[in-house]
Protein backbone atom coordinates (compact mmCIF):
# COMPACT_ATOMS: atom_id res chain seq x y z
CA UNK A 1 0.00 0.00 0.00
CA UNK A 2 2.88 2.33 0.66
CA UNK A 3 4.88 1.75 -2.09
CA UNK A 4 0.77 2.50 -4.45
CA UNK A 5 0.63 5.39 -2.54
CA UNK A 6 4.09 6.93 -2.94
CA UNK A 7 3.56 6.43 -6.89
CA UNK A 8 0.08 8.11 -6.93
CA UNK A 9 1.79 11.15 -5.42
CA UNK A 10 4.55 10.89 -7.67
CA UNK A 11 2.68 10.91 -10.69
CA UNK A 12 0.00 13.52 -9.43
CA UNK A 13 3.63 16.30 -8.88
CA UNK A 14 4.73 15.51 -12.45
CA UNK A 15 3.67 17.46 -15.63
CA UNK A 16 1.16 15.75 -17.93
CA UNK A 17 2.86 15.16 -21.31
CA UNK A 18 -0.03 16.95 -22.96
CA UNK A 19 -0.76 19.84 -20.26
CA UNK A 20 2.37 21.14 -19.17
CA UNK A 21 4.05 23.97 -19.07
CA UNK A 22 4.36 25.61 -22.41
CA UNK A 23 7.85 25.40 -23.83
CA UNK A 24 9.40 29.22 -23.80
CA UNK A 25 10.03 30.89 -27.28
CA UNK A 26 13.39 32.61 -27.58
CA UNK A 27 13.14 36.58 -26.59
CA UNK A 28 14.36 39.09 -29.86
CA UNK A 29 17.62 40.78 -29.18
CA UNK A 30 17.25 44.18 -28.15
CA UNK A 31 19.01 45.07 -31.07
CA UNK A 32 16.54 43.51 -33.48
CA UNK A 33 13.48 45.60 -31.51
CA UNK A 34 15.53 49.42 -31.79
CA UNK A 35 16.20 48.28 -35.81
CA UNK A 36 12.56 47.64 -35.87
CA UNK A 37 11.39 50.65 -34.82
CA UNK A 38 13.63 52.63 -36.62
CA UNK A 39 12.64 51.29 -39.57
CA UNK A 40 9.25 52.10 -39.38
CA UNK A 41 9.61 56.04 -38.30
CA UNK A 42 12.41 55.94 -40.79
CA UNK A 43 8.87 54.56 -43.54
CA UNK A 44 6.99 57.47 -41.93
CA UNK A 45 9.21 59.98 -42.32
CA UNK A 46 9.88 59.07 -45.98
CA UNK A 47 6.02 58.40 -46.90
CA UNK A 48 5.59 62.13 -45.24
CA UNK A 49 8.50 63.34 -47.11
CA UNK A 50 7.16 62.13 -50.62
CA UNK A 51 3.57 63.66 -50.09
CA UNK A 52 4.98 66.82 -48.79
CA UNK A 53 7.41 67.11 -51.67
CA UNK A 54 4.49 65.94 -54.35
CA UNK A 55 2.37 68.65 -52.28
CA UNK A 56 4.91 71.51 -53.11
CA UNK A 57 4.81 70.10 -56.37
CA UNK A 58 1.54 70.31 -56.94
CA UNK A 59 1.35 74.04 -55.92
CA UNK A 60 3.87 74.80 -57.62
CA UNK A 61 2.39 73.29 -60.58
CA UNK A 62 -0.95 75.03 -59.95
CA UNK A 63 0.75 78.51 -59.71
CA UNK A 64 3.38 78.48 -62.86
CA UNK A 65 0.08 76.91 -65.05
CA UNK A 66 -2.96 77.67 -63.24
CA UNK A 67 -5.97 80.11 -64.60
CA UNK A 68 -3.94 83.24 -62.73
CA UNK A 69 -1.90 85.03 -64.76
CA UNK A 70 -1.06 87.41 -61.64
CA UNK A 71 -0.10 84.28 -59.16
CA UNK A 72 2.03 82.97 -62.40
CA UNK A 73 3.66 86.53 -62.70
CA UNK A 74 4.30 86.44 -58.63
CA UNK A 75 5.53 83.10 -58.34
CA UNK A 76 7.66 82.88 -61.56
CA UNK A 77 8.80 86.46 -60.73
CA UNK A 78 10.50 85.69 -57.16
CA UNK A 79 12.01 82.44 -58.19
CA UNK A 80 13.97 84.48 -61.53
CA UNK A 81 14.98 87.30 -58.52
CA UNK A 82 16.83 84.55 -56.95
CA UNK A 83 19.94 83.13 -57.68
CA UNK A 84 20.28 79.53 -56.22
CA UNK A 85 16.39 78.25 -57.48
CA UNK A 86 16.36 80.48 -60.41
CA UNK A 87 15.92 77.58 -62.55
CA UNK A 88 13.04 75.90 -60.95
CA UNK A 89 10.79 77.87 -63.60
CA UNK A 90 12.05 76.18 -66.14
CA UNK A 91 10.46 73.02 -65.33
CA UNK A 92 7.14 74.34 -65.56
CA UNK A 93 7.13 76.72 -68.18
CA UNK A 94 9.42 77.28 -71.70
CA UNK A 95 12.19 79.74 -71.96
CA UNK A 96 9.99 81.78 -74.41
CA UNK A 97 7.05 81.73 -71.54
CA UNK A 98 9.49 83.04 -68.82
CA UNK A 99 10.44 85.72 -71.64
CA UNK A 100 7.22 86.67 -71.93
CA UNK A 101 6.54 87.33 -67.84
CA UNK A 102 9.77 88.90 -67.37
CA UNK A 103 8.81 91.55 -70.00
CA UNK A 104 6.05 92.30 -68.19
CA UNK A 105 8.30 94.24 -65.98
CA UNK A 106 7.88 97.16 -67.78
CA UNK A 107 10.29 100.01 -68.45
CA UNK A 108 10.83 102.46 -65.01
CA UNK A 109 10.88 106.26 -65.61
CA UNK A 110 14.46 107.12 -64.02
CA UNK A 111 14.56 111.09 -64.31
CA UNK A 112 18.30 112.72 -63.32
CA UNK A 113 18.53 113.33 -59.90
CA UNK A 114 17.90 117.25 -58.75
CA UNK A 115 20.59 117.90 -55.92
CA UNK A 116 18.72 121.22 -54.97
CA UNK A 117 15.60 119.35 -54.04
CA UNK A 118 17.41 117.87 -51.00
CA UNK A 119 18.79 120.61 -48.58
CA UNK A 120 20.56 119.02 -45.63
CA UNK A 121 19.83 119.64 -42.18
CA UNK A 122 21.28 121.32 -39.23
CA UNK A 123 18.53 120.86 -37.00
CA UNK A 124 19.60 119.86 -33.39
CA UNK A 125 17.56 116.14 -32.75
CA UNK A 126 14.19 117.03 -30.93
CA UNK A 127 12.09 114.92 -28.55
CA UNK A 128 9.12 116.34 -30.38
CA UNK A 129 7.57 114.00 -33.73
CA UNK A 130 9.33 115.04 -37.33
CA UNK A 131 7.21 115.69 -39.70
CA UNK A 132 7.02 111.90 -40.71
CA UNK A 133 5.64 111.27 -37.40
CA UNK A 134 9.41 109.58 -36.02
CA UNK A 135 11.19 110.59 -32.71
CA UNK A 136 14.34 110.02 -31.97
CA UNK A 137 14.23 109.18 -28.72
CA UNK A 138 17.32 108.15 -26.78
CA UNK A 139 19.22 110.99 -29.10
CA UNK A 140 21.38 108.80 -31.11
CA UNK A 141 21.00 109.88 -34.43
CA UNK A 142 19.47 106.89 -35.51
CA UNK A 143 15.72 105.99 -35.94
CA UNK A 144 14.61 102.41 -36.34
CA UNK A 145 11.00 101.94 -37.12
CA UNK A 146 9.17 98.76 -37.71
CA UNK A 147 7.19 98.14 -41.12
CA UNK A 148 4.06 96.20 -41.83
CA UNK A 149 2.39 95.73 -44.92
CA UNK A 150 0.13 93.25 -46.72
CA UNK A 151 2.07 89.50 -46.46
CA UNK A 152 5.64 91.53 -45.19
CA UNK A 153 7.35 92.97 -42.30
CA UNK A 154 10.43 95.11 -41.80
CA UNK A 155 12.60 98.04 -40.42
CA UNK A 156 12.82 101.26 -41.51
CA UNK A 157 16.19 103.38 -40.14
CA UNK A 158 16.51 106.32 -40.69
CA UNK A 159 19.39 108.28 -40.02
CA UNK A 160 19.42 111.98 -39.54
CA UNK A 161 22.99 113.06 -40.09
CA UNK A 162 23.47 111.92 -44.04
CA UNK A 163 27.80 112.76 -43.58
CA UNK A 164 27.54 109.39 -40.70
CA UNK A 165 26.80 106.94 -44.21
CA UNK A 166 29.62 105.47 -46.16
CA UNK A 167 30.00 102.68 -48.03
CA UNK A 168 31.52 99.84 -46.54
CA UNK A 169 33.84 97.85 -48.71
CA UNK A 170 37.27 96.42 -48.63
CA UNK A 171 38.46 96.38 -52.67
CA UNK A 172 41.85 95.04 -51.93
CA UNK A 173 39.52 91.78 -50.79
CA UNK A 174 37.71 92.23 -53.87
CA UNK A 175 38.13 88.15 -55.76
CA UNK A 176 39.19 86.45 -52.81
CA UNK A 177 36.62 87.28 -49.98
CA UNK A 178 33.81 88.74 -48.44
CA UNK A 179 32.41 90.26 -45.12
CA UNK A 180 29.04 89.80 -43.44
CA UNK A 181 27.22 92.95 -42.74
CA UNK A 182 28.57 92.44 -39.09
CA UNK A 183 32.10 92.39 -40.31
CA UNK A 184 32.39 94.99 -42.20
CA UNK A 185 30.54 97.15 -39.32
CA UNK A 186 33.37 95.92 -37.22
CA UNK A 187 35.96 96.71 -40.19
CA UNK A 188 34.70 100.49 -39.78
CA UNK A 189 33.75 100.40 -36.82
CA UNK A 190 30.34 101.82 -36.73
CA UNK A 191 27.40 101.35 -35.27
CA UNK A 192 25.09 99.62 -37.76
CA UNK A 193 24.56 98.53 -41.17
CA UNK A 194 22.54 96.66 -44.05
CA UNK A 195 23.94 94.97 -47.04
CA UNK A 196 24.42 97.01 -50.96
CA UNK A 197 25.10 96.43 -54.49
CA UNK A 198 25.06 92.20 -55.95
CA UNK A 199 27.99 90.47 -56.82
CA UNK A 200 28.65 87.23 -58.70
CA UNK A 201 27.11 84.18 -57.45
CA UNK A 202 27.07 81.24 -59.79
CA UNK A 203 24.54 79.23 -57.97
CA UNK A 204 23.71 80.81 -55.44
CA UNK A 205 26.79 79.63 -53.44
CA UNK A 206 29.16 82.45 -53.89
CA UNK A 207 31.59 83.93 -51.24
CA UNK A 208 30.40 87.30 -52.15
CA UNK A 209 33.55 88.74 -52.68
CA UNK A 210 33.38 89.79 -56.61
CA UNK A 211 30.76 92.63 -57.17
CA UNK A 212 28.84 92.02 -60.25
CA UNK A 213 29.04 95.74 -61.21
CA UNK A 214 30.89 99.27 -60.82
CA UNK A 215 31.51 100.28 -57.03
CA UNK A 216 32.74 103.87 -55.91
CA UNK A 217 34.42 103.77 -53.00
CA UNK A 218 36.15 106.76 -51.20
CA UNK A 219 35.81 108.36 -54.88
CA UNK A 220 37.48 105.61 -56.71
CA UNK A 221 35.91 103.63 -59.29
CA UNK A 222 35.92 99.50 -59.13
CA UNK A 223 34.71 96.77 -61.19
CA UNK A 224 34.18 99.69 -63.85
CA UNK A 225 34.14 97.36 -66.41
CA UNK A 226 31.07 95.53 -65.85
CA UNK A 227 29.13 98.99 -66.34
CA UNK A 228 26.51 100.13 -63.73
CA UNK A 229 24.10 97.98 -64.32
CA UNK A 230 19.87 99.13 -63.86
CA UNK A 231 20.16 101.58 -61.16
CA UNK A 232 23.16 102.27 -59.59
CA UNK A 233 22.81 104.66 -56.10
CA UNK A 234 25.43 106.34 -54.57
CA UNK A 235 26.31 109.57 -52.52
CA UNK A 236 28.00 112.67 -53.53
CA UNK A 237 30.53 114.50 -51.57
CA UNK A 238 27.70 116.98 -50.07
CA UNK A 239 26.43 113.67 -48.74
CA UNK A 240 23.61 113.35 -51.50
CA UNK A 241 22.07 110.45 -52.67
CA UNK A 242 21.85 110.05 -56.64
CA UNK A 243 19.95 107.52 -58.26
CA UNK A 244 19.69 105.52 -61.73
CA UNK A 245 23.69 107.08 -62.81
CA UNK A 246 24.73 105.39 -66.07
CA UNK A 247 28.49 105.21 -67.02
CA UNK A 248 31.32 106.20 -65.56
CA UNK A 249 31.58 109.44 -66.38
CA UNK A 250 28.16 110.41 -64.62
CA UNK A 251 29.61 109.15 -61.88
CA UNK A 252 32.53 111.32 -61.75
CA UNK A 253 30.42 114.26 -62.52
CA UNK A 254 28.19 113.25 -59.66
CA UNK A 255 31.32 113.56 -57.58
CA UNK A 256 30.00 110.07 -56.21
CA UNK A 257 31.90 109.45 -53.26
CA UNK A 258 30.39 105.99 -52.09
CA UNK A 259 27.68 103.90 -54.12
CA UNK A 260 26.82 100.51 -55.86
CA UNK A 261 25.09 99.08 -58.46
CA UNK A 262 21.88 97.13 -58.39
CA UNK A 263 18.33 98.92 -58.89
CA UNK A 264 15.78 99.10 -59.92
CA UNK A 265 15.47 102.52 -59.10
CA UNK A 266 12.05 103.15 -56.81
CA UNK A 267 11.46 107.29 -56.34
CA UNK A 268 13.44 109.60 -58.50
CA UNK A 269 13.16 113.60 -57.40
CA UNK A 270 9.92 112.72 -55.16
CA UNK A 271 8.27 110.54 -57.99
CA UNK A 272 7.95 106.83 -58.55
CA UNK A 273 9.92 105.51 -60.66
CA UNK A 274 7.51 102.89 -61.52
CA UNK A 275 4.08 104.80 -63.99
CA UNK A 276 3.26 101.24 -65.16
CA UNK A 277 3.46 99.46 -61.67
CA UNK A 278 6.48 97.15 -62.52
CA UNK A 279 6.19 93.86 -61.99
CA UNK A 280 8.37 91.39 -59.86
CA UNK A 281 8.46 88.86 -57.34
CA UNK A 282 7.92 88.30 -53.85
CA UNK A 283 10.73 88.26 -52.11
CA UNK A 284 13.21 89.82 -49.11
CA UNK A 285 14.73 93.03 -49.92
CA UNK A 286 17.01 95.43 -48.98
CA UNK A 287 16.57 99.45 -50.30
CA UNK A 288 18.10 103.22 -49.85
CA UNK A 289 16.56 106.20 -49.90
CA UNK A 290 16.97 109.76 -48.73
CA UNK A 291 14.56 112.79 -47.32
CA UNK A 292 14.58 115.81 -48.92
CA UNK A 293 16.05 117.13 -45.43
CA UNK A 294 18.84 114.94 -46.13
CA UNK A 295 18.21 111.80 -43.73
CA UNK A 296 18.84 108.36 -45.06
CA UNK A 297 16.48 105.85 -45.26
CA UNK A 298 17.85 102.19 -44.93
CA UNK A 299 14.95 99.57 -45.60
CA UNK A 300 15.30 96.14 -45.29
CA UNK A 301 12.32 93.62 -45.46
CA UNK A 302 11.90 89.94 -44.39
CA UNK A 303 10.54 86.93 -46.53
CA UNK A 304 10.32 83.50 -46.92
CA UNK A 305 8.91 83.14 -43.46
CA UNK A 306 4.97 82.59 -42.36
CA UNK A 307 5.21 85.47 -40.88
CA UNK A 308 6.70 87.33 -43.89
CA UNK A 309 6.55 86.46 -47.41
CA UNK A 310 7.80 89.30 -48.91
CA UNK A 311 7.67 92.43 -50.79
CA UNK A 312 7.49 93.70 -54.24
CA UNK A 313 9.59 96.41 -55.84
CA UNK A 314 5.60 98.30 -55.46
CA UNK A 315 5.68 98.26 -51.75
CA UNK A 316 9.24 99.50 -51.29
CA UNK A 317 7.88 102.18 -53.34
CA UNK A 318 4.87 102.60 -51.27
CA UNK A 319 7.01 102.37 -48.11
CA UNK A 320 9.74 105.02 -49.35
CA UNK A 321 7.05 107.35 -50.33
CA UNK A 322 5.51 107.16 -47.13
CA UNK A 323 8.63 107.96 -45.30
CA UNK A 324 9.39 110.83 -47.41
CA UNK A 325 12.07 109.85 -49.46
CA UNK A 326 13.21 111.58 -52.23
CA UNK A 327 14.89 109.67 -53.88
CA UNK A 328 15.48 105.77 -53.48
CA UNK A 329 16.98 102.63 -55.12
CA UNK A 330 16.24 99.03 -54.51
CA UNK A 331 19.50 97.01 -53.21
CA UNK A 332 20.40 93.33 -53.56
CA UNK A 333 17.63 91.38 -51.23
CA UNK A 334 17.09 87.57 -51.09
CA UNK A 335 19.44 85.70 -48.49
CA UNK A 336 21.67 88.87 -48.32
CA UNK A 337 19.37 91.17 -46.89
CA UNK A 338 20.22 91.85 -43.26
CA UNK A 339 20.24 95.11 -41.11
CA UNK A 340 22.85 95.35 -38.31
CA UNK A 341 22.43 97.81 -35.48
CA UNK A 342 24.15 98.13 -31.60
CA UNK A 343 25.66 94.63 -31.72
CA UNK A 344 23.19 92.46 -33.52
CA UNK A 345 20.43 91.73 -36.21
CA UNK A 346 17.57 93.38 -36.41
CA UNK A 347 15.54 91.37 -38.76
CA UNK A 348 16.19 87.49 -39.91
CA UNK A 349 18.32 85.81 -42.32
CA UNK A 350 16.37 84.09 -45.33
CA UNK A 351 19.33 82.00 -45.95
CA UNK A 352 18.86 78.24 -45.26
CA UNK A 353 22.83 78.05 -45.46
CA UNK A 354 23.89 80.88 -42.84
CA UNK A 355 24.50 84.57 -43.12
CA UNK A 356 26.18 85.38 -45.96
CA UNK A 357 29.61 87.26 -46.97
CA UNK A 358 29.12 90.57 -49.22
CA UNK A 359 31.25 92.72 -50.95
CA UNK A 360 29.13 96.23 -50.20
CA UNK A 361 27.74 97.23 -47.11
CA UNK A 362 26.09 100.87 -46.36
CA UNK A 363 27.20 101.36 -42.85
CA UNK A 364 26.28 104.23 -40.30
CA UNK A 365 29.45 105.49 -38.40
CA UNK A 366 29.89 106.54 -34.78
CA UNK A 367 28.61 110.10 -33.84
CA UNK A 368 31.30 112.53 -34.61
CA UNK A 369 33.15 110.53 -37.04
CA UNK A 370 32.54 112.46 -39.64
CA UNK A 371 33.33 116.07 -40.35
CA UNK A 372 31.12 118.51 -42.29
CA UNK A 373 32.74 119.22 -45.58
CA UNK A 374 33.20 116.45 -47.71
CA UNK A 375 34.62 112.72 -47.13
Amino acid sequence: MRDMKEKKELEQAAPEETGGAPERKPKKSAGRRVAKALGRILCVLLVTLAAALAGVFGVAYILARGPSPTAQSLFVLSLRETSAVGFIADIFLSPEEIAQIEAGRGQERVVQTDPSLVTISNEEPSTEPDRWGLVDEDGDGIIIDEVKGEGYSGYMMVVLDPSRVIMGSVPESFGVRGYTVEEMVQVFDAVAGTNAGGFEDEGGTGNGSMPDHTVVFKGQLYASGSGTGSGFVGLDDEYKLHVGLVGSQALRDAHIQYGCSFGPVLVSNGKDAHPDNMASGINPRTAIGQREDGAILLLVIDGRQVISLGATYSDLVEIMLRYGAMNACNLDGGSSSLMYYNGEYVNNCASVIGIRPVPTTFLVLKEGARESGGY
